[in-house]
């Protein structure tokens, strides 16, 4: 009798040790997070649900890590990112999971024309000003707020001159998650001159997992019927194009490396090095909250699907990637081993009549916001 319960105590402990979800080893520590920058604190705060986490720094409003389960429950970060503000500080590529603005990606010689004036940019991209340049949003402490286990609220505010942009802008914006594994951004902005806006998150995404490889054989569609190419700086010239019959065709989900042979006769992927370029979203009405994107890592299983109100996304394979940043699991940030979706206006909107508007004027709010949703997939 007394054999039979020893067995049958070894058997349960063995069932629930075996169900508990296992969880990549995870290296953050909050002390790593906690210092101060031009007089103003940061900090590590940690969203979460039963299903998946999301660590957030206010040094860049930016996404450190977020976890979630694969098709076997197990978790992994499928976030790119560092173990402490200092490494931030001195990556290659500082826009790791941040808020980037006030305008998100190119401004063609960082020049513009607004009512009459010509402003110039800092140019910190070859010729072209990027991320609302050196000492942009990502550069920036921003204040908590307020924040609990299921969102956050920082804002900062943009002064007049700020990187060259005119006005006084005040941003909020809220990082919020549901039940539905859901991660919510939301953005708000206010000024008191006019001036451009284009507001996004950059994070890079590996659905595999931190160090797990490249992510060509993810599969990708993009709800988008045009983009818009660029010159060899990588600018849109007013074109709109259809994807039809190019590589730039992601109406059916396929592998991001499946055209990628092709750089070599087509212009637009030898000007990226690979994809780096806006989609034009096909929308059921201007600024309805619609699917942009769906991810899918057919290893791990593990899903993203993208939403927005903006007009468009920037589709970016990590092509310029070299492995000179390393990040927080001591893995080096590799070739092609990450991509990004940046739900955004499209680059240099200031200086194309034709595409949607960017300027914001006073006594106007700035509004958008974009969802992130994990699964796994059927």
């Amino acid at each position: 009798m007394i054999l039979k319960k020893v067995v049958l105590v070894i058997l349960l402990f063995s069932f629930v040790f075996c169900e508990q979800p296992k969880k990549q080893e995870f290296v953050l520590k909050t002390s790593d997070f906690q210092t101060e920058i031009g007089g103003k604190k940061t900090d590590l705060y940690l969203l979460k649900n039963e299903q998946i986490e999301v660590y957030i720094t206010n040094y860049g409003a930016r996404i450190v890590s977020l976890l979630s389960p694969d098709k076997q429950g197990i978790m992994g970060d499928v976030v790119l990112g560092f173990k402490s503000i200092a490494d931030y500080q001195k990556a290659k590529t500082p826009f790791h999971g941040c808020i980037v603005g006030r305008y998100g990606n190119r401004i063609a010689k960082g020049n513009f024309e607004l009512d009459g004036t010509s402003y110039h940019l800092p140019i910190n991209n070859n010729e072209n000003h990027l991320h609302g340049g050196p000492e942009g949003f990502h550069n920036q402490v921003w204040e908590v707020v307020s924040a609990d286990d299921n969102s956050i609220v920082m804002t900062y505010l943009s002064k007049d001159g700020e990187m060259g942009y005119p006005g006084n802008l005040s941003v909020e914006v809220t990082y919020a998650i549901n039940d539905k594994n859901e991660l919510l951004i939301a953005y708000k902005a206010t000024t008191d001159k006019a001036t451009p806006i284009n507001l996004t998150n950059h994070a890079f995404f590996n659905l595999a997992g931190q160090a797990k490889g490249s992510i060509n054989d993810h599969l990708l569609m993009l709800n988008a019927d045009h983009f818009t190419p660029v010159d060899e700086g990588l600018i849109p010239f007013g074109e709109i194009r259809s994807v039809e019959g190019s590589p730039f065709d992601f109406r059916r989900a396929k592998t991001i490396g499946q055209d990628l042979n092709q750089q070599a006769t087509d212009t637009q992927l030898r000007y990226g090095g690979g994809y780096d370029h806006n989609f034009v979203l096909n929308k059921v009405a201007e600024g309805n909250l619609d699917l942009a994107a769906r991810v899918v890592d057919p290893k791990s299983g593990r899903q993203m699907d993208v939403y927005t109100e903006e007009p468009g996304i920037q589709f970016y394979g990590g092509n310029f990637m070299d492995g000179g940043d390393i990040g927080k699991y001591r893995n080096p940030f590799d070739y092609r081993g990450s991509f990004a979706l940046e739900t955004q206006h499209y680059p240099n909107s200031p200086n194309q009549d034709n595409f949607p508007n960017t300027i914001l004027q006073p006594g106007e709010t700035y509004q958008t916001q974009s969802i992130y949703r994990f699964s796994v997939a059927e």
